[in-house]
């Protein structure tokens, strides 16, 4: 199959099997870094570390360290696995090496001589679990046609959502909900941590269960000469490699430069909605504490359905509308949650806020696909990997900068939505992929 037959033959069974990774991986973002393992090493493991530095500080700096090893291994690996036409292989390497640090964090053991080997394991973690996303994302061209790309984007999205939901509830309910000395309704010890280990090890399971059918139903990608010199340089010498194809790429075309640049931005803004929802539910809008997982629950479900109906939307008016029309909307929900209060409004405008995540994070990554020249599909979702880190730092920054000025939290929202807005002006001047996506029939 040549790269100009790449999509062309695909069937639901690959798109679902594609999807079904999405809902797997949602046990490591989930459980692992957002909800369960990474709470479990700063409020128990570490509660009683020695010395002035907090278990919560040390794993900041942990997250970090891992984001700039991602920054700088990212857009080779991608590149590498287009050149040597080993997509499907570096998907499965770096999956089974997710899980197997996931299991390993069932040695966690809750006391503080463990918290650098759990930190140790979250951080390797993160980095392969990020690297094992660029060959996936980089997927999306083989599982879709010109006609259908943002259908099976947003499907992708949703799945993860969901997946995500499904997982945590689990989760919750079978190893941590309760007091006292067993938690759960499998009735779990929590000597030792023991029920939160189950739930990385059960996390593992989950992720290798769910990562075979996409291994199994989609082909590897043959090998092309999209890049020439890539598949014959060593490690380092890719460097080089990379160094001339995005001089070539600026000479021949910014519009990707651009709209990585954007996309960076916003993305971050995005991530930012859901990072401080929680606290500015709780000690802005007065929600409980109890009803936080409810409400990210709700989140959850409506970016993951709203992800799935805007993949139409994305089909036929193209990404940049999708991009530009969600960021606008979460302007505006976020300006008014700045002058309202109470928990009502908070549901009503937090989640309509959410409603335009999943949209923009899709309709971001099938932009990318339509304007990446065939054969180099994992090269620039490592460099999309790589943009997105190098300005993570900014949501969370602003955000802190904004609430110290006004001493309130509430204030921190004007951070995300500055973010969010220069995401915005940095993606207007970005020119849409040419494409008529309503004159192109879809097959899937």
């Amino acid at each position: 199959m040549g790269p100009e037959a790449i999509g062309t033959g695909v069937t639901r069974k690959q798109v679902f099997a594609w999807g079904l990774w999405d809902w797997g991986s949602a046990a490591f973002n989930a459980v692992i870094v957002t909800f369960v393992f990474s709470v479990y090493l700063t409020d128990a493991v570490g509660d009683d570390l020695p010395g002035s530095i907090s278990a919560s500080t040390w794993l900041g700096w942990s997250l970090g360290a891992s984001g700039l090893l991602i920054a700088v291994l990212a857009p080779v690996a991608g590149q590498r696995s287009d050149a040597t036409g080993h997509r499907r292989r570096s998907l499965a390497f770096l999956t089974a090496a997710v899980v197997v640090v996931m299991a390993a964090m069932f040695l966690i053991e809750d006391r503080y001589q463990y918290l650098w080997a759990g930190l140790a394991l979250l951080g390797i973690g993160s980095v392969l679990f990020t690297l094992a996303e660029v060959p996936y994302s980089a997927m999306l061209r083989q599982v879709s046609t010109p006609a259908n790309v943002g259908r099976v984007s947003g499907f992708g999205w949703a799945m993860g959502y969901f997946g995500g939901i499904v997982l945590l509830l689990v989760c919750y309910f079978g190893f941590i909900v309760g007091d006292g000395d067993t938690r759960g309704l499998l009735g779990l010890s929590t000597d030792g941590g023991f029920n939160i280990r189950m739930v990385a090890l059960v996390a593992a399971l989950w992720f290798a269960a769910f990562a075979i059918p996409v291994l199994v139903a989609v082909p590897e990608l043959p090998r092309t000469e999209a890049d020439p010199g890539a598949a014959q340089a060593g490690f380092f010498a890719s460097y080089g490699v990379l160094w001339q194809d995005l001089k070539e790429l600026w000479t021949a075309d910014r519009r990707t430069v651009g709209f990585l640049f954007a996309s960076a931005l916003f993305r971050d803004g995005l991530a930012g909605v859901f990072t401080f929802g929680a606290v500015l539910a709780v000690n802005v809008y007065g929600i409980a504490s109890s009803d936080v997982l409810l409400f990210g629950v709700a989140a959850n479900v409506v970016s993951g359905v709203a992800a799935l109906a805007a993949g139409r939307f994305d089909d036929t008016l193209g990404p940049k509308t999708v991009i530009v029309a969600s960021l606008v909307a979460m302007l505006v929900a976020g300006g008014i949650l700045l002058v309202v209060s109470g928990p009502v409004a908070f549901w009503v405008f937090g989640l309509l806020l959410c409603v335009f995540v999943g949209p923009a994070q899709s309709a971001s990554r099938t932009f990318l696909v339509r304007i990446t020249p065939t054969g180099r599909e994992g090269q620039m979702f490592g460099m999309y990997a790589t943009t997105g880190r190098a300005v993570s730092f900014l949501a969370p920054t602003l955000f802190g900068v904004f609430a110290w000025l006004f001493a309130s939290d509430r204030a921190g929202i004007v951070g995300l939505l500055v973010v969010l807005a220069l995401g915005l002006a940095a993606v207007l001047p970005v020119r849409a992929p040419e494409r008529d996506y309503r004159r192109e029939p879809s097959s899937v």
